[in-house]
């Protein structure tokens, strides 16, 4: 079987509803999967924008060392390194570089950029990692590099007029 990730909220290809948005509510989505590998340990979650003006893709959210009996994220993780509640996890740094840069902050493309896809890449990883809060994206890639055993991806859209 292999590894998938959908929302309630919205379908693979399409937009992604404003409350999950900065210029809505700026909820995280909520988010399910299904097809684990059976060896799966932990999970990482990434999300980013490549069609973001910059060299690199605009990082929404990294979430990780979440366990491996976690089959979903409920919608609006708190903005925190730590969770401890509705899920155990750690967040890392997304691209904004002042305020909240812990946890989801949704999409905000510039206006009349044109639509913006967003990617949540979900990792299973083979081992626990005990990864600190905090992480940016190049780091949580190099700490799991070694124990992705699948990935499922699903891309969201969005476009400000």
């Amino acid at each position: 079987m292999v590894m998938t990730i959908h929302s309630s909220a919205f379908e693979s290809g399409e937009r992604i509803p404003c409350q999950y948005t900065g210029e809505g509510q700026d909820l995280s989505p909520p988010l399910r999967w299904e097809g684990v590998p059976q060896v799966t340990r932990e999970f990482a979650l990434i999300c980013d924008d490549p069609d973001a003006p910059c060299s690199e893709p605009w990082v929404h959210w990294l979430i990780y060392n979440l366990p491996s009996d976690t089959q979903s994220l409920p919608e609006g993780i708190p903005r925190h390194g730590q969770i401890e509640r509705p899920i155990c996890a750690k967040q890392g740094r997304n691209s904004w570089p002042q305020g909240e840069n812990l946890g989801y902050l949704g999409p905000m493309p510039p206006r009349r950029h044109g639509l913006h896809h967003y990617h949540f890449r979900l990792y299973a990883l083979d081992t626990p990692l005990n990864l600190a809060p905090g992480l940016d994206k190049a780091q949580l890639l190099e700490a799991i590099s070694e124990h992705v055993l699948a990935t499922a991806e699903l891309t969201g859209t969005y476009e400000r007029q």
